[in-house]
């Protein structure tokens, strides 16, 4: 099958939308199929070989993060000739509405879409504003994909129409197989307590856990807490009441990434708004740690409210404190914890997801068949 992937976020920088585009097409490339990804990239030569650039890339504040979207008239040709000289069996659009890319490739198709949703949040005003011109280019999408039931409500609520719910993958196997780093690992005395995310978007939680650091640091005084993330890590040590117990890695790849959590006791995830899933809980299971996460409804579902992870009150750095002394402290149900994780994890490998994928690419295959190709080109932009 030959398949075009659309992302509307730029890939010169990580993140959760990127990384979903990026590993289903290695996955379904591995699988025989012929894919290709559209994206906006401010330097090409950061591509994957089987990506291609939109255009350079413009940062827009959205959803309590810094969007990196490209636009314009370049932009839009060369998502145009794309699109058309691609000549998919599938186009597969993520983020339909965001204005860059993705919306850009929904008014060039000149067949049915398949469209992911992944925000969980209410529409904006301008989104509001736009809609009744967004409503034909609606009409191309065939098939509606949400990562989450959070991001599923939210297409039902104010998209309109529904979504079958199929969550974002993960290669588990390499999370378990992570090799883990004698610097990063935790003794009974000085257990290690991790966290991944960018430093400069407080709904990444990180001013919860710099709140949470003495609190734990009383009970625990050995803890080291391991924080990874892009942003200003001069700005992040300023907020820290103890810096001596926080260690700033900064940015790591995926294979760094992998090992930190490999080699942690316990990983924290203090969110406190803005997440349709939560892939780095699964990332934190398959490589076998402990997790400690805020209460947010993706969070709760990936840990099946609770039964394979420790949950605490969104924002409330004691309770995040609390619940990270008690599994510190009880060495045996971490263990019990991270092997229940582990297995539950496997619902998220890409073997698994992947297939759901593929079933829906084969469904609008076969509606698409059913119509004369000139009916599916009526009303495209």
């Amino acid at each position: 099958m030959r398949i075009g992937i659309v992302c509307p976020y730029s890939f010169d920088v990580p993140g959760g939308v990127q990384f979903h585009v990026r590993d289903l097409a290695e996955h379904l490339i591995g699988l025989g199929h012929d894919v290709r990804v559209l994206a906006p990239a401010d330097d090409p030569a950061t591509l994957p070989p089987f990506a291609d650039a939109a255009g350079g890339v413009v940062a827009v504040p959205y959803n309590g993060s810094v969007a990196r979207l490209s636009f314009g008239p370049l932009t839009a040709a060369r998502v145009r000739r794309w699109v058309v000289e691609g000549d998919f069996d599938v186009l597969h659009v993520h983020e339909p509405l965001s204005p860059s890319t993705s919306l850009l490739a929904l008014w060039a198709a000149q067949r049915s879409v398949v469209a992911t949703f992944h925000t969980a949040n209410l529409r904006s005003r301008a989104m509001q504003a736009a809609h009744p011109l967004l409503r034909p280019s609606m009409e191309k999408i065939a098939a509606r994909i949400a990562v989450s039931e959070d991001a599923r409500r939210t297409v039902v609520e104010h998209v309109g129409g529904d979504a079958v719910v199929i969550p974002n993958g993960v290669f588990t196997d390499r999370f378990a197989r992570a090799a883990r780093r004698p610097e990063w690992c935790g003794t009974p005395q000085r257990p290690v307590v991790a966290f991944v995310g960018r430093l400069d978007e407080p709904r990444k939680g990180l001013g919860v856990l710099c709140e949470a650091v003495p609190l734990v640091r009383a009970a625990v005084p050995g803890v080291r807490f391991l924080v990874a993330g892009r942003g200003d890590a001069e700005a992040a040590r300023a907020a820290l009441a103890d810096p001596g117990a926080v260690e700033l890695l900064g940015a790591v790849d995926d294979d760094a990434k992998r090992s930190l959590l490999a080699s942690a006791d316990v990983y924290l995830a203090p969110h406190t708004g803005g997440e349709s899933f939560g892939i780095v809980l699964v990332e934190a299971l398959a490589a076998g740690a402990a997790v400690v996460a805020s209460d947010l409804g993706a969070f709760r579902r990936v840990l099946d409210d609770g039964a394979h992870g420790r949950l605490f009150a969104t924002g409330d750095a004691a309770g995040a404190a609390r619940a990270l002394v008690e599994l510190l402290g009880e060495a045996d149900e971490r263990a019990r914890l991270a092997r229940a994780g582990q297995l539950a994890a496997h619902r998220y490998d890409w073997s698994v997801v992947a297939a759901d994928v593929l079933a829906v690419y084969e469904t609008v295959r076969s509606g698409e068949s059913a119509h004369p190709p000139g009916e599916q080109r009526r009303g495209a932009v």
